[in-house]
Parts: C-alpha cells; sequence; structure tokens
C-alpha cells in the first residue's frame, strides 16, 4: 500500500562551476546563484520547487568558497538547510555518499542539482510521488525528461520493460552522442533525456556504492566521522576528502546497479548549460533576438544579448552571442559557443581575475564592487546588510577613505568608536585596527577609497571575525 505520507529529504549538489555561462558565471558566484531575473536565482528556484511536496529540511552540498551564498539565498526563501561544505571538489557520487551518511538509513533522498531550469507541474509531482515510492521498495530511481529534440548537450537513458504504471526498469545509458546518434535516439522514442535527478534510500545508496566504487565509500564515511561545526555549517574533514576518488554517481552507482529504475517527466527542462540554452530559455521576440536588459537592436537576427550594467547595441549581426559585464564582454557566433571553454582555459593560464570573481564580489555582510582602479589606488562601493559587520582587521601597505553614501556606519578606527551618517567621512591610516559595522534597519552604502603600494585582497591582518574567517 502507497504511503504518501513518507517525508523526503532532498539533497542538493551545488558544485558546479558553470564556466559554459562565461562571463555571466564565475568560479566565486556560478550560474546557480546568479540572478536570472530580478531577486530569483536557479539556487532559488529549485528549493522553492519543493515548496509543494512533504520535505524535511534540504541538504545542500556545495563549496567551502560559496557557504556565505547558500547560506543568504536559502534565508531570502525562508528556506532551513543542512549545509555541507566541501573542501574540495570530488564530483557527485561522492557528495550524496556524505549527504547519505548525515541522513537517516531510511530516509528517502531526493538528489537534485541546484543550476537546472524545471517548471514544476502536474506530472513533476505525480512523477516524485511515483519515485517514492519505487524508493521505499530498495529502487534507486532516475527521472528522465521526455526528449523535445535530438539534443547532443545531453546524456541518455534507454528504458526497458515497463515495471509498473509510469515507471521503467533502464536497459542502459548513453553518453552525450554526436548529432547523427542524438537524431537516432530521439525518434526511436525509447530513450530519454538524464535529469541528473535521483531518488533512494540513503542506506540503499550506501550498499550499492559499499559494492560498486567501496573505495568512495570508505574515503567519505572518514570525511562524516571528522565532520567538525563551523558557525552552522558542517565542514568535512579535509584530509579525508582529499583522498577520496573522483566520479560521478551515474558512473560509480547508477550504471553498474541492478535495481534501478526510470521515470520519465514531461515537463519543460534545461540544465542551463551553455548560452544556447540560455537563448532557448528566454522570450523570443519576432526576429528571433533574446535580449537582457538595456539593448537596442537594429537588423539583428536570431541572436542573444545581455547587457549587465551598460547599453548595448547591435547592427547586422545573426546567430550571435553578446553579453556584457561590468568588467568582460563575450561576443561569439553560435557556431564557436562550444570552444567557449578554450577561451577560459586561456584566461586562467594567463591568471586573469575575471575567470573568477565579478565585479561585485558576496560575502556574509554584503558585497563590495569595484568602480575603478589604476596605480596606487582603488574606489569601491561597499554595501553592509543591516545588523551585519565586517571583521576588525588592519592594512599593512593601505590606507582607506570612507565616505557614507545611505544609512548609518559604526566605526571602529584605532582608539576611537564613531558613528557616521550621510555624506560624512572618515581616514583609515595604514595599518589602524579598524571595524565596519551596520547598527541600522536599512543597508549601509559606503564609497572606499584605497590608497597604498599594495591594493590587493589579501593585504589583511584579521584580528576578530564573527563568521570565522582567518584570510
Amino acid at each position: 500500500m502507497k504511503d504518501s505520507h513518507t517525508p523526503i529529504r532532498p539533497v542538493i549538489l551545488c558544485g558546479g562551476k558553470g564556466t559554459r555561462l562565461w562571463p555571466l558565471s564565475r568560479e566565486l558566484h556560478p550560474k546557480q546563484f546568479m540572478e536570472i531575473s530580478p531577486g530569483r536565482t536557479l539556487f532559488k528556484d529549485t528549493v522553492q520547487r519543493l515548496s509543494d511536496l512533504k520535505i524535511r529540511e534540504p541538504f545542500v552540498v556545495c563549496n567551502i568558497e560559496h557557504r556565505f551564498l547558500v547560506a543568504e539565498q536559502l534565508q531570502d526563501v525562508g528556506v532551513q538547510g543542512k549545509i555541507i561544505l566541501e573542501p574540495v571538489g570530488r564530483n557527485t557520487a561522492p557528495a550524496v555518499a556524505s549527504a547519505a551518511l548525515m541522513a537517516q538509513k531510511d530516509e528517502i533522498l531526493f538528489v537534485m542539482p541546484a543550476d537546472h531550469l524545471l517548471e514544476s507541474n502536474d506530472s513533476f509531482k505525480r512523477s516524485i510521488e511515483c519515485g517514492k515510492q519505487e524508493a521505499k521498495d530498495g529502487m534507486l530511481v532516475c527521472f528522465g525528461i521526455v526528449p523535445t529534440s535530438p539534443e547532443t548537450a545531453y546524456g541518455y537513458i534507454h528504458r526497458g520493460e515497463q515495471k509498473s504504471e509510469h515507471v521503467f526498469f533502464v536497459n542502459r545509458f548513453i553518453e552525450k552522442p554526436k548529432q547523427k546518434k542524438a537524431q537516432e535516439l530521439f525518434h526511436s522514442g525509447e530513450y530519454m533525456w538524464n535529469s541528473g535527478m535521483f531518488m533512494f534510500r540513503a542506506g540503499q545508496y550506501l550498499h550499492e556504492l559499499v559494492q560498486h566504487t567501496p573505495d568512495i565509500h570508505a574515503a567519505c564515511v572518514k570525511a562524516v566521522d571528522k565532520t567538525t561545526m563551523d558557525i552552522g555549517f558542517f565542514r568535512l574533514d579535509e584530509r579525508s576528502f582529499v583522498a577520496c576518488p573522483s566520479d560521478s554517481i551515474d558512473y560509480a552507482v547508477m550504471e553498474k546497479s541492478q535495481n534501478i529504475c526510470v521515470i520519465p517527466l514531461d515537463t519543460r527542462w534545461s540544465d542551463l548549460g551553455s548560452w544556447k540554452a540560455m537563448y532557448e530559455s528566454t522570450r523570443i521576440d519576432d526576429d528571433g533576438n533574446a535580449v537582457i536588459g538595456d539593448v537596442i537592436n537594429q537588423h539583428t537576427r536570431n541572436s542573444y544579448i545581455h547587457s549587465s550594467s551598460r547599453l548595448v547595441t547591435t547592427l547586422g549581426i545573426e546567430d550571435s552571442i553578446v553579453v556584457e559585464t561590468p568588467d568582460a564582454v563575450l561576443v561569439s557566433s553560435k557556431e564557436f559557443l562550444p570552444q567557449l571553454k578554450d577561451v577560459v582555459h586561456l584566461l586562467n593560464e594567463d591568471g586573469r581575475e575575471e575567470v573568477s570573481i565579478h565585479t561585485t564580489v558576496y560575502r556574509p555582510w554584503g558585497n563590495y564592487k569595484t568602480l575603478f582602479s589604476g596605480d596606487r589606488f582603488k574606489v569601491k562601493s561597499i554595501t553592509v546588510n543591516p545588523g551585519k559587520s565586517l571583521s576588525l582587521q588592519r592594512h599593512h601597505h593601505r590606507a582607506e577613505h570612507w565616505v557614507v553614501v545611505r544609512g548609518t556606519a559604526k566605526i571602529v578606527n584605532g582608539e576611537n568608536e564613531i558613528f557616521l551618517t550621510e555624506d560624512q567621512s572618515t581616514y583609515i591610516p595604514l595599518g589602524n585596527v579598524h571595524k565596519l559595522e551596520n547598527p541600522g534597519m536599512i543597508p549601509l552604502e559606503i564609497i572606499e577609497v584605497q590608497t597604498g603600494g599594495y591594493i590587493d585582497e589579501d593585504d589583511i591582518e584579521r584580528l576578530e571575525d564573527q563568521y570565522g574567517r582567518t584570510t
């Protein structure tokens, strides 16, 4: 008899870097956290998608560098969650294993990537209920997207005999195919896109992991056993986790299991893994253009144009991608988009910071934006959220000037503690111990002018920090 009251424990995987969406997605601010419309991100969408289901608080597995972004965005949507920090990326099999080891053995885990676009319709809800029953019965459940075209960017699942209503056994998994093969798979009607979403009992997944890849299981057991608490985050043991082999859940378990089934999901879905996918997921006008931001097009056809910070104009282009950010611009034909990864690789080799960070950098207390920099100076706009504060710190190579633009600032400057309001300013001499705090109810905005012989971010000595940071 089906039990509709069994709760589900979501496991949201946030490990992707999203470099195929550069320059909008960066290493320290990947696509799952970037705004796809005002106030909306793919990560928030993923969390809110679960609101209609009977679920427990989610486990979120993320890179240690993204922990404050995850915490802030969970807070934005009013959801409590257990945030598990990976010291290094080891792909999805160890990430899921870590969550499963922290769950109760009989808990049903619903594993989801944080960076997919998915419509939560009746088909989605019915499939989840179906998957829950199969997981209770000991099956490893895959969710396959009913394909709408012969895509080469996705893996495929070949469905076998029907197990029950809406449920099929799995014959095999197919890697991302070439175009001719993708057309064969699509037209056969027997294949589905592999969504990267899975459901199973925690104990069943761990049992299969021991059978098929015991070295991953052993390393994750050690990492979880030595987990430490870090201001509300669950920090996996670094030495144990670094020693863990890197493998996907598909290779490590799913393709080797005999207890596996697939449930079709007939819903709008995309992994938004490329600018082509972003183009297809955006409203397209009569000229075939998808436009985001302040854009004026003339004689432009079938193109994606995204402006983040300034006016972008196009004239006489076709089948192109134009993406503007404050510090980098991408202009590409759609044909050459697969080679974007080579551009990102070259930028990495050159040590360009545009690969990893935006001009806006997010911190647990708010964010800062670099407005301008030159020889021996840098100008920033700093926003401190209500009730938040920066660390007590000092710099050995630079001085700082602060001007309050909005709100009220509580400032420690050497031996003095002062309050500043709009249009007031202070000077922090080189070497002075200082701290900035927002005691008010609205965001505090200041302009900071740094001057000195060395003005990089690593010139900081933290003396006290409520977020546990040392650098």
